[in-house]
């Protein structure tokens, strides 16, 4: 699904009259929820799932066939856990 198509889907589902308004919708939860991440605060949405910030450590590695090796740095990455609710209607299918 684009983001053209979710946005008519969050217009059936929200019952908004435009699909401006819609848009507006999803664009006023996303920053919401990056603003909350870059302040390192976990938003809990029940039933849905919860998003967080979390560290993920740098690595080192080599590149195949070759002697060079990499080392990466340690960053903060978003991260989503599914919440029960949503993870029953996915298997229900519903």
């Amino acid at each position: 699904m684009n983001k053209a198509q979710f946005v008519e889907l969050v217009q059936a589902s929200g019952d908004y009259k435009t699909k401006v308004e819609a848009e507006a919708a999803i664009k006023a939860f996303t920053e919401a929820v990056t603003t909350a991440l870059v302040k390192k605060e976990d938003v809990s949405l029940v039933g849905f799932g919860s998003f967080s910030a979390n560290l993920q450590k740098g690595k080192s590695g080599k590149v195949p066939g070759t002697d060079k090796t990499y080392t990466t740095q340690d960053k903060m990455v978003p991260k989503f856990k599914a919440g029960k609710g949503l993870k029953d209607r996915i298997a229900a299918g519903k």
